[in-house]
């Protein structure tokens, strides 16, 4: 592996720590975020590290802001970081009941609260899908935007659901053509 030329959001395997993410390029060493582990300085010429997955290539060191926008791009990436949406105060403490059409079938009760999280994450994990489409180097821009069109048509499947969420901002919204 030629350390020289990694650079911001070069992926990396390293026998100490384990899996990690450049996010700083010194001269002679590279600032890795390590999953398990937090942000570590390593020698570029450490003979412990693997190299997975390339980005940014270049024998130049990182500005401020380059090493910002990476490290935005890598918490998008590899964070399971949710945004914290509330839910509307009258359906706070609720329950939401499913009621089958047969009497004899018992009803299914879940906290409103459950159900609200179940739509969330519904909503954050379609916005890293669009996140990866946006980001991907095969598709071609054609491709991307008919991709970006079933998203948007899934959003607005899920506009019934905004009666749950406290603010209009956070709010599904579909294609406002239709």
């Amino acid at each position: 592996m030629d350390q020289l030329t990694l650079g911001v959001g070069t992926r990396l395997q390293y026998t100490q720590y384990g899996p990690g993410v450049i996010v700083g390029v010194k001269y002679a060493t590279y600032l890795i975020s390590f999953i398990h582990h937090g942000i570590k300085e390593v020698d570029k010429d450490d003979t412990r590290l693997d190299e997975i997955i390339p980005e940014n290539v270049s024998e130049d060191i990182e500005t401020t802001s380059e090493v910002e926008k990476s490290l935005l791009k890598i918490l998008k990436m590899w964070g399971g970081i949710t945004e914290n949406v509330l839910l509307g105060d009258r359906w706070k403490g609720g329950t939401m009941i499913l009621q089958p059409s047969d009497n004899t079938l018992k009803p299914k009760e879940l906290p409103i609260e459950t159900f609200f999280h179940k739509i969330v994450m519904l909503r954050d994990r379609l916005r890293v899908m669009e996140q990866q489409i946006n980001a991907h180097k095969v598709l071609t821009d054609e491709e991307k935007v008919n991709l970006q069109q079933y998203i948007t048509r899934i959003y607005g499947s899920l506009t019934t659901f905004n009666v749950l969420f406290k603010f209009k901002e956070d709010n599904f919204i579909g294609d406002k053509s239709e």
